[in-house]
């Protein structure tokens, strides 16, 4: 008998849908990401996990998104749009130059968006004629089977954007149309998507906007926002901004925000992972205008209560809990009644500021491991730059002297070290198997600019790379 997703001995690609190559300025849901899914395929993985897939706002994070249920108009995909007759090459020429390497959000913001726009108006025309009643049909049944966010969305966009709110809608259908059209193509060739959220929302956004009483707000102002506490990595904390939940409100109405949240998720994903997972037992509290996190509080939150709502709504769904950093015996106990399986790190085993125990010989079955994930150094740098300490636990740990290490392919050697943990799902981000120095790093905490940016290029993906993947996986039995 099969066994269920992420119960089974499996690995998969971390890779970011804007990280792909293609044209345009951006990854999006094109012929390249096809083609990533048949190197999956050719590499022997079961799962492709990205990154949130929302509307991003200041700072580009996908963890800062306008909407929890809409969609990134920069992922669609324009050559598509072109060969449905709604652009030309030359509409596009803006955009057919730019640098395939690194993503410019400000130039996307300007040009982007009027290419779309002129999309859109050439659909809305299509839907008047003859020719276009079956795709007004399919449109008009998207509007209203998303009604609950949609309109309220792309109101909300009407005063982000100078576009009216039909294009807004418009740019949600085809978002959607086209990504359930890639997902259909990826689980043909038996591989699993893994999508992420982050377990916020950001003040500015329609969900806020729509639910004002379902957060911790005052006149429209936040009581307190999110974060994180100081510690080790950094000595202010964390200090995100996002409106807290208030419960006691989302336990009145039976959690149904949530509820609508996870049943659209599982849409548009096989498995989802729910980032900072620990906040559902305890989340921090910041006084809002704070300058750092150093004055926050811990606050009890709604534990196995919500999951209980969630499991009796939605059945039993595939979820990974993101229960890194510090984590106390009641995140621990809420993990481990939830059932999902948590996330272990390898770069984390050899960092002694790091209070969990995250060394490979304790992973269990029921966890997700990675050697890091976006938020991490690439693991080539990772070895240079820990502190020679950490690097000397590294190596005393697997029996070789730094120097060792050193002169050895050290990346190859922790890949692998991952690979033969006993976790029954294995995560390895794209950049470490192609050995990327730190311009391939996707992200930073805390810091603002140069995060979310990089891309692969097409060179990057060789028969030779997916057979190394591959030769890997079957030496760790996870084909």
């Amino acid at each position: 008998m099969e066994k269920k997703i992420l119960d089974r001995r499996r690995a998969g690609l971390l890779m970011p849908i804007f990280s792909l190559p293609g044209k345009y300025g951006i990854g999006s849901f094109s012929k390249e990401a096809r083609a990533f899914a048949d190197f999956l395929k050719e590499a022997g993985q079961s799962y492709w996990q990205i990154l949130p897939l929302g509307p991003t706002g200041y700072g580009d994070s996908p963890y800062q998104s306008f909407s929890t249920f809409a969609g990134n108009p920069y992922f669609i995909d324009l050559e598509q749009l072109q060969e449905e007759g709604y652009l030309s090459e030359e509409d596009c020429d803006e955009l057919a130059n730019v640098s395939e390497s690194q993503i410019d959000y400000g130039m996307l913001y300007e040009k982007r968006y009027p290419i779309l726009k002129k999309a859109m108006d050439r659909f809305f025309e299509k839907l008047e004629t003859a020719a276009g009643q079956e795709e007004k049909k399919a449109f008009q049944e998207f509007c209203e089977k998303n009604s609950f966010w949609l309109s309220s969305y792309a109101r909300f966009m009407e005063g982000k954007l100078p576009y009216p709110k039909e294009f807004h809608e418009a740019c949600q259908y085809f978002f959607q149309k086209q990504w359930l059209s890639l997902k259909a193509y990826v689980n043909s060739l038996g591989i699993q998507l893994i999508g992420d959220i982050p377990i916020y929302v950001s003040l500015d956004s329609s969900d806020v906007l729509d639910n004002p009483s379902l957060f911790q707000l005052e006149e429209g102002r936040p009581k307190a926002v999110a974060g994180c506490p100081p510690d080790a990595f950094a000595e202010n904390g964390q200090l995100w901004g996002n409106p807290l939940y208030d419960w006691e409100k989302h336990k009145e109405t039976g959690y149904a925000w949530w509820i609508s949240r996870m049943k659209h998720c599982f849409t548009l994903y096989d498995v989802v992972r729910v980032d900072h997972f620990r906040g559902f037992d305890e989340y921090y509290s910041i006084p809002y205008g704070d300058e750092n996190a150093k004055r926050g509080h811990w606050e009890k939150g709604p534990g196995m209560d919500l999951f209980h709502a969630l499991k009796n709504a939605l059945g039993e769904q595939a979820v990974i809990a993101e229960d890194l950093g510090y984590v106390t015996e009641s995140v621990k106990k809420l993990v481990e009644d939830s059932g999902f399986p948590g996330m272990k790190l390898l770069e984390f085993a050899f960092d002694s500021r790091e209070s969990g125990d995250y060394r490979p010989n304790t992973w269990t079955e029921n966890t997700v491991c990675y050697t890091g994930t976006h938020d991490n150094q690439v693991l080539k740098d990772w070895f240079l730059e820990i502190e020679e300490a950490d690097r000397q636990m590294a190596a005393d740990y697997v029996g070789k002297t730094v120097e060792e290490l050193l002169a050895m392919d050290y990346v190859d050697f922790f890949i692998k070290l991952t690979l033969n943990s006993k976790s029954n799902t294995a995560i390895i981000p794209y950049q470490d198997y192609c050995h990327k120095g730190k311009e391939a790093r996707v992200n930073k905490p805390s810091v603002l600019g140069c995060n979310w940016s990089y891309r692969f290029q097409k060179e990057d993906f060789t028969s030779e790379m997916a057979e190394k993947i591959r030769a890997f996986c079957e030496e760790s039995k996870r084909i």
